[in-house]
């Protein structure tokens, strides 16, 4: 995609957390990460929608992280650790994942940083249950997690179609469910000038785009609408972001990992964007 593999004069590093421990599924998304950089040999840096390219913009792809996959604590416990060491260097944190309980331990670091920040999370799921399969850490319970540290008035959760009715229950009182028709202006005011971390759950799009996804959920929004909102937060306050729940295996035609790959250069396109 561009990258340099030295973090030198980097303003953002993309790394790996090749973790699926908890998915409830199908597993698979600990390939994720080695899938969208495969794919991204074979595409442009150049992306039309953002009117950017990767050649222009200084990040670095440091590689996956290598993870103690049977100690869930460990892992989540090396995964902030990583995100803190690059924040404590000004360094943006972009991770591919992996399951979305990874974005707990990225919220960590980022919380311990930018106390202010506001979260969109872009999801075909609320991920708001209080524990699953009588665990409290799950990738369907990060969102629960999340919100016992960051305010839920500073999250908005995008898209999500699936869940428990005690879920929907829950995010209405949260506030922080939005179906997909919020608009990217819409989104953007919400934004404003605030530190902004995005978590993207790719599985928000539909199963005809992106068959690759361990948790897969009929009436998705397209890839255009999901570019389009991402878009419309270029040169905002970006301070991290995730793009998690690939599970390559399950889409023989490489499709999903292109979407992937596209979806990546147009999140490190718009949080590096010049400030407007």
């Amino acid at each position: 995609m561009g990258a340099v593999p030295e973090l030198a004069g980097a303003r953002l590093a993309l790394f790996g957390t090749p973790y699926d421990g908890t998915c409830s599924f199908r597993p698979g998304t600990r390939f994720g990460p080695a899938a969208t950089r495969n794919v991204s040999e074979g595409i442009e840096t150049y992306c039309p929608v953002c009117n950017a390219d990767l050649e222009d913009v200084h990040f670095a792809d440091i590689g996956d992280l290598v993870l103690p996959t049977a100690d869930k604590a460990a892992v989540l416990l090396a995964i902030e650790q990583a995100a803190d060491e690059l924040y404590s260097i000004g360094v943006i944190p972009a991770a591919l994942g992996g399951e979305h309980l990874v974005s707990l331990p990225l919220l960590k670091a980022a919380f311990k940083h930018n106390p202010d920040l506001v979260l969109v999370q872009f999801d075909a799921h609320l991920d708001l249950r209080e524990s699953f399969m009588g665990s409290e850490l799950s990738h369907a319970t990060v969102m629960r997690q999340i919100s016992k540290f960051v305010e839920p008035s500073r999250i908005l959760q995008v898209g999500p179609r699936s869940g428990t009715r005690e879920e929907f229950e829950t995010a209405q009182k949260f506030g922080t469910y939005r179906p997909d028709s919020l608009t990217p202006k819409e989104l953007r005011e919400w934004v404003g000038h605030r530190p902004l971390y995005v978590t993207v759950d790719l599985d928000i799009l539909d199963p005809s785009i992106f068959p690759g996804t361990g948790t897969p959920e009929p009436g998705g929004v397209s890839y255009r609408e999901l570019q389009a909102w991402i878009v419309s937060l270029a040169g905002c306050n970006w301070i991290g972001w995730d793009a998690v729940e690939l599970s390559p295996e399950y889409d023989s035609t490489q499709v999903s990992s292109i979407v992937s790959s596209k979806i990546v250069r147009t999140l490190v396109l718009s949080s590096l964007a010049k400030p407007c």
